[in-house]
């Protein structure tokens, strides 16, 4: 980093005036890469949050998660201990995994998870629920009462190396909603596993009133239970509200399926484009995971709007390439300075149609204003760079197989 770069950088990272950012009901989440300059001393990170849900939870933990992996002396490691001790003293805990996450989990996490006691461990092939799904939403609920939801894996590295946000949730009605989300894809693991059919929940989308100070959203929809709204018939009616700017984080965007063969999936991109039609400006902000081909070109396609800006952010290395980390895979968005979005969607095919992922939508100028930070924070730093539509690009290696 040039020394001209560090005054702006630390004044990015100056310390803001509360020892963690909340308001009723709801608690602001990040973890920064370490050694980015990039910390927010006013957010409190997830193992500290995880450990706490973990130590006071009296009857019950539930987790649903997308994958696991842990490594010895990890932030991570910490925060199995309290899981760990949770079940030692007879909290009941379930664990539910999406079955084809296996593919990026460490096997000894999951020996390690299966020997807690009281803690029952299963996996969901949720392709088998919408034909090309997965388990995506990453969140806990303890004791029915108390959440969480965010972009963080339960992986070692989401806790320390990759930009994430997530929300606490103490809303009582809410954490009853998600509560709900994870009893229905249990039950469907336990009918799968034992040979049966899952029907969906529901035919029609239920729309969720967006008017309300704090609302849940999920998907994908058939398989949403009663009170939790349809994310994807949401995103598109809360960026028709917007009048002035709209601010998104994402690890990727692309107006695609990830599905194969791919197929076009308009709906994020209408949605951007509309608000830009309207005279809205757009900030879009992603990892350099996006350089890849297709979706550098509908980005770019993108770029050439009145009102739109694209950058693209890359994490420096933390010392040795670390595979699958030093990234930004936050999903945030902020319109107005009113609406706040905290979810686990990233923005292509295939993820708010097909795949269980949990958004949660606040009405609170107080959030909208600490998210809008958050990003002008990685926006405005060195490592954010604006899209340039003539310029060709590299993507880089995500699995750290090209030689230093």
């Amino acid at each position: 980093m040039s020394p001209r770069c560090l005054p702006l950088v630390l004044m990015l990272a100056a310390p803001l005036a509360r020892a963690d950012f909340s308001i009723p009901g709801f608690e602001l989440v990040h973890t920064a890469p370490q050694h980015a300059q990039l910390d927010t001393p006013d957010l409190r990170d997830p193992a500290t949050v995880w450990s706490q849900m973990f130590d006071s939870a009296k009857r019950e933990i539930d987790l649903e998660q997308f994958y696991v992996a842990d490594q010895a002396g990890s932030k991570l490691d910490g925060v199995i201990e309290h899981l760990e001790a949770a079940g030692k003293r007879g909290v009941k805990i379930r664990f539910l995994m999406e079955k084809k996450g296996m593919f990026a989990s460490e096997p000894a996490t999951i020996e390690r998870l299966k020997r807690i006691p009281n803690l029952q461990y299963r996996q969901l092939d949720y392709n088998q629920l919408t034909g090309n799904g997965i388990i995506h939403a990453k969140f806990i609920v303890a004791d029915g009462k108390t959440g969480y939801v965010g972009s963080q894996n339960f992986d070692w590295r989401s806790l320390q190396h990759i930009h994430e946000t997530g929300l606490k949730i103490d809303d009582a009605a809410m954490a009853g909603r998600l509560q709900a989300i994870f009893e229905q894809d249990w039950s469907a693991q336990v009918a799968l596993a034992a040979g049966g059919q899952v029907k969906p929940a529901r035919a029609a989308e239920q729309a969720a009133d967006l008017s309300q100070p704090a609302v849940l959203l999920s998907s994908p929809n058939a398989y949403n239970p009663d009170g939790v709204g349809d994310s994807e018939q949401a995103l598109p009616r809360l960026m028709a509200e917007a009048k002035q700017e709209v601010r998104i984080q994402l690890l990727d965007y692309a107006p695609l399926n990830y599905g194969k063969p791919r197929s076009y999936y308009p709906m994020f991109d209408n949605a951007i484009r509309g608000a830009l039609a309207r005279g809205v400006k757009v900030k879009l902000m992603v990892s350099d995971w996006n350089l890849e081909k297709p979706g550098i070109d509908y980005l770019k396609s993108l770029t050439v709007l009145p009102g739109m800006e694209v950058r693209i952010v890359t994490i420096p290395r933390d010392g040795a390439c670390i595979p699958f980390a030093r990234v930004i895979h936050s999903k945030t968005m902020e319109i107005d300075g009113q609406i706040a979005w905290v979810g686990t969607s990233n923005w292509s095919g295939g993820y708010m149609d097909k795949s269980r992922n949990v958004e949660v939508v606040l009405r609170n100028a107080a959030m909208a204003g600490r998210i809008a930070k958050l990003h002008e924070q990685t926006w405005s730093s060195p490592y954010a760079a604006p899209l340039e539509a003539s310029r060709a690009y590299q993507a880089p290696d995500k699995a750290c197989r090209q030689a230093d």
